[in-house]
């Protein structure tokens, strides 16, 4: 593994390069854009597990942090904009054309969770991408607008972000929020029933998963432009590259399981494909062995078929 940047704009985006076993410089290979959830960071699911396993296989895969998160650029931080976050794949795949031992003909992307949502909507305008796949992918523009499933969560949720920015611009503090408890046993504490909600906390607070940059937080008076975005805008007209989602048979509250049954209905590629992995959970699809597995099982096969 080697650990590297490239730009986006005046940004740098901070990445790791996994390669295969036996890795020859002078060789091409095929490679693969692996994008971390929503709060999360590149050496977590998206690098230390899909990109180790996929490398295996024998893939170049670079795993990146999203601009103003992790080790990459950006002030202020943690800001979680689509903008720049889809224009951050656009950037991974201008960085790996440059690479001679990555073939430019066979670039693939794969998302996990809210990288999910974003990995495809950067395929919409990114020819490059020639395979497509996400692992309990989310829409994460539908789950900013559901809030607490009114139906004015989203311009309540708008209100409270102008109010906010406004705030700030005249010299408040920044609200920067922590999506989750602090731990497993504070969550029990707060009585908090949310299956989504403890495995994330199980996932992201303890040594299951636990890293420094995956700090699952997010500057409030930025998050406007994704109340706003849809991942999947125009993929009925847009995405025609073979496509491969993943979903855990036990649905949650993020919604990964109709997200992707919603991408998989809109989208206009004629090699698509679904797979529900049984009695596995979103949260089980990051780091549980028989899911990913399960996950890779099927991943394999579908980027040696289209790249």
């Amino acid at each position: 593994m080697e650990s590297v940047t490239f730009k986006n704009k005046s940004l740098d985006v901070a990445a790791d390069i996994y390669f295969p076993a036996g890795f020859d410089p002078a060789r091409t290979y095929p490679a693969i854009v692996s994008a971390h959830p929503i709060g999360s960071c590149k050496e977590q699911t998206s690098g230390n597990v899909y990109g180790t396993k996929l490398a295996d296989e024998g893939y170049v895969v670079l795993a990146f942090d999203a601009t103003y998160q992790g080790d990459s650029g950006g002030e202020p931080r943690w800001i979680e904009d689509p903008g720049p976050r889809v224009e951050d794949f656009r950037c991974a795949v201008d960085y790996l054309v440059t690479l001679d031992y990555v073939d430019e003909d066979r670039i693939g992307v794969l998302g996990i969770c809210g990288g999910g949502g974003y990995a495809v909507n950067a395929a919409l305008t990114e020819r490059r991408f020639k395979a497509v796949g996400t692992v309990t992918g989310v829409n994460f523009g539908r789950m900013m607008r559901e809030g607490d499933l009114s139906p004015d969560a989203a311009i309540t949720t708008l209100d409270a972000i102008a109010k906010q920015r406004t705030a700030e611009a005249r010299g408040a503090e920044p609200r920067v929020d922590s999506s989750l408890p602090d731990s497993p046993e504070q969550a029990d504490e707060l009585g908090v029933t949310a299956l989504d909600v403890l495995e994330a906390t199980k996932y992201y607070r303890t040594p299951r998963g636990q890293q420094p940059n995956g700090a699952t937080k997010s500057l409030f008076s930025h998050m406007g432009p994704a109340v706003g975005w849809d991942a999947f805008h125009l993929a009925e007209h847009l995405l025609t590259q073979p496509l491969q989602i993943i979903v855990g048979g036990i649905p949650g509250e993020f919604g990964a399981y109709r997200d992707g049954f919603d991408l998989f209905n809109r989208a206009r590629s004629q090699q698509k494909d679904i797979l529900v992995v049984p009695g596995q959970s979103h949260y089980d699809l990051y780091w549980k062995p028989e899911a990913t597995e399960a996950a890779l099982a099927a991943l394999v096969p579908f980027y040696n078929k289209y790249l």
